[in-house]
C-alpha cells in the first residue's frame, strides 16, 4: 500500500469515483490512466477510477473528486492508504458480449449493478451499449436486462387495480397527452401513477410541463399518498429512484445519438413494471423528423414491445401516430401547460389535434382498464372531459402534489418578451421542420426558463396570406428573444408549398397479441 495525502478537488464528474494520482506515484505502483485502485480510510474501502497527472496533484498526494469526497469526506491534509484494484468481472462479460457472446441472466444482471453503483466507467458502459450492434439482443438477453433495470431502484406497489400507464417513444414538440390521459382515466376509477422524465434535447419533457402546475419532485412516499389519494400522480420520475440505472444509461446514450433497441424497449417497459403497471400503451410517432421514419419499422417495434410486455406479465398494446408535426399549439413548459388547461378547461380555442390524440389514447386505455367495451373508450373519454370530471380530477392532483389547484391560463408564467414571425408569402403550409422548432424553442430558453418557447399560429394543410403570422417566439429574457429570433432566421420551420398537402391517416390502432 502507499500513504498519500488528500487534496480535495472541487469537481463533480457524474459518474463513478475519480481520483489524480501524480505520474512518479503511479509508475511507482505501476498504476496507469482508466486503471482502479482501492481507497482505504480507517475501516472504509472505496473503489476508484485513476487519472495520471504531473502538476496538478504533487508527488506523495491523491486527488478527491467529489463523488468519492461525499463516501469518505476528508478535509484536506488527511491521509488514505491506496492498493491496485482489480477490473470488475463485468468488464470481461462486455468484452465477451462485443466479440459475439450472448449473455446469460445472471451476467447481464453483474453488468447492471456495476453500471447503477458507478463501478464502471463511462466508456465500459457505452461499449456494453454499443454491443447491440455488433451482436442482436436475444429475446432472454432483453427480459433480464429489462428485470435487473427494474432491481436497479424502488419499486411501487398499490392494493387498487388495474394498474394502467402509458409512454410515448418521444421525439415529436408539444404532445402532452400524458397531462389530458392521465385526469380523464382517474376520474373513471382507474389507477394511474405515471412517473415521467424531464427534456434532455426537447424543449419540454411532460415532467418540466407539469412542473408549471405542481411540484414534480415527490419523494417515493409522498408519491403514493398521492396516488392514493386521488387514483393518480404525474411526477419526475428521478425523484423517486424508479430505474435509476436508466437515468445513467440515457445520459450516456445522448452524445453518440446511441438509440439500441434492446435498450429503448427495456429502458421503458422497465419504468412501468417499476411503477407496478399491468396495462400499458406505447405511442410510437411515425415521421420524416421523428425517431422512427417508418410505418414497417413502427410495426416491428410496436410487435417487440407487446411481446416483451407479455415475457414481464403486462398487457401491452402499441399505437402508431402521426410524428411529422408538432401535437397542439404550444412549445415550452409554459405554453404547454397553457394547451393542456384549455382542453381540460374546454375552453374554445384548446388544440383540436392534441384534444383528439388525447381522448384517442385515453380511451383504448378505459378500455383495456374494462372500463369500456370495445370501440366505446373514445365516447367515454370525451364525456368525462366535457363533464368537468377530467378537469376537477387534474385539480385534485394539482393539490395534491402541492399546487395551486384554482390556476387559470392567465396565471401561467409566459415570457413577457416575445416576437411574432409573418409569413413572407401566400401559400400552404405543407410540413413543419421539427428540428428547427427544438432549436428556437431552446434558444429562447426552453426548458431551463418555463416561460420560453414557441407559439405556433397554422397548421398543416391551412391556407396562409403573406404577412399573417406563423409563430410566435416567448422568452423570459431580452438576449435570449434575440438568439430564438436569430435562430429563426436561419431556419424555415413552417414549409410551405402552392398546393394543399396530402392527407396522411389517423392513429392505426395495432392488435394486442
Amino acid at each position: 500500500m502507499l500513504k498519500l495525502k488528500i487534496k480535495n478537488v472541487d469537481i463533480e464528474t457524474g459518474g463513478a469515483p475519480i481520483v489524480l494520482l501524480n505520474t512518479s506515484d503511479a509508475y511507482e505502483m505501476g498504476i496507469h490512466s482508466m486503471d482502479r485502485i482501492n481507497v482505504h480510510f480507517h475501516k472504509k474501502v472505496k473503489t476508484a477510477i485513476v487519472d495520471v497527472t504531473s502538476k496538478i496533484i504533487p508527488p506523495g498526494s491523491i486527488g478527491i473528486f467529489k463523488e468519492l469526497d461525499r463516501e469518505i469526506p476528508i478535509e484536506d491534509g488527511g491521509f488514505v492508504n491506496i492498493e491496485p484494484a482489480p477490473t470488475p468481472a463485468s468488464v470481461g462479460l462486455i468484452k465477451d458480449r462485443l466479440l459475439g457472446r450472448q449473455l446469460k441472466k445472471n451476467e447481464i444482471a453483474a453488468v447492471v449493478k456495476d453500471i447503477v453503483t458507478n463501478r464502471l466507467s463511462d466508456v465500459e458502459s457505452v461499449f456494453f451499449m454499443a454491443s447491440a450492434y455488433t451482436t442482436e439482443f436475444s429475446t432472454e438477453e432483453t427480459v433480464a436486462l429489462t428485470n435487473a433495470m427494474v432491481l436497479s431502484g424502488e419499486q411501487l406497489k398499490f392494493d387498487k387495480g388495474p394498474i394502467v400507464d402509458k409512454h410515448s417513444i418521444g421525439g415529436i414538440p408539444g404532445n402532452r397527452v400524458t397531462m389530458i390521459i392521465v385526469p380523464i382515466v382517474a376520474a373513471a376509477g382507474l389507477t394511474m401513477p405515471k412517473t415521467s422524465s424531464r427534456a434532455i434535447s426537447s424543449p419540454a419533457g411532460t415532467a418540466d410541463t407539469m412542473e408549471v402546475l405542481a411540484p414534480v419532485n415527490l419523494a417515493f412516499e409522498d408519491l403514493k399518498k398521492t396516488v392514493m389519494k386521488t387514483g393518480a400522480c404525474i411526477a419526475w420520475g428521478g425523484s423517486v429512484n424508479l430505474v435509476p440505472v436508466d437515468d445513467k444509461l440515457l445520459q450516456l446514450r445522448y452524445p453518440l445519438r446511441l438509440d439500441p433497441k434492446p435498450f429503448l424497449l427495456a429502458s421503458i417497459l422497465a419504468k412501468k413494471k417499476a411503477a407496478g403497471s399491468q396495462k400499458v400503451i406505447i405511442d410510437i410517432p411515425v415521421g420524416r423528423f421523428a425517431k422512427i421514419k417508418h410505418k414497417s419499422e413502427a410495426q416491428t417495434l410496436a410487435y417487440d414491445f407487446i411481446r416483451l410486455g407479455n415475457k414481464l406479465g403486462m398487457q401491452v398494446q402499441a399505437i402508431i401516430t402521426q410524428g411529422d408535426k408538432p401535437v397542439g399549439r404550444g412549445i415550452g413548459p409554459a405554453l404547454e401547460a397553457r394547451d393542456v388547461i384549455n382542453i381540460l378547461t374546454q375552453a374554445k380555442d384548446a388544440p383540436q389535434d392534441l384534444r383528439d390524440k388525447s381522448l384517442e389514447e385515453a380511451g383504448i386505455i378505459l378500455e383495456l382498464g374494462g372500463k369500456a367495451g370495445r370501440g366505446q373508450g373514445y365516447a367515454l373519454a370525451e364525456k368525462l372531459l366535457k363533464s368537468g370530471k377530467a378537469w376537477k380530477k387534474m385539480q385534485e392532483i394539482i393539490k395534491a402534489q402541492g399546487g395551486n389547484p384554482k390556476v387559470k391560463v392567465k396565471d401561467l408564467p409566459l415570457g413577457k418578451h416575445k416576437h411574432t414571425i409573418k409569413s413572407s408569402r401566400t401559400g400552404s403550409v405543407y410540413a413543419f421542420d421539427i428540428p428547427a422548432i427544438v432549436k428556437i424553442a431552446r434558444a429562447a430558453g426552453a426548458p431551463k426558463d418555463k416561460g420560453g418557447g414557441i407559439d405556433l399560429h397554422v397548421d398543416r394543410g391551412v391556407r396562409v396570406k403573406k404577412g399573417m403570422p406563423l409563430f410566435t417566439i416567448y422568452a423570459e429574457h431580452e438576449n435570449k428573444l434575440r438568439d430564438a429570433i436569430r435562430q429563426a432566421e436561419k431556419e424555415r420551420i413552417v414549409i410551405m408549398e402552392k398546393s394543399i398537402m396530402r392527407v396522411i391517416d389517423n392513429v392505426t390502432e395495432l392488435p394486442s397479441v
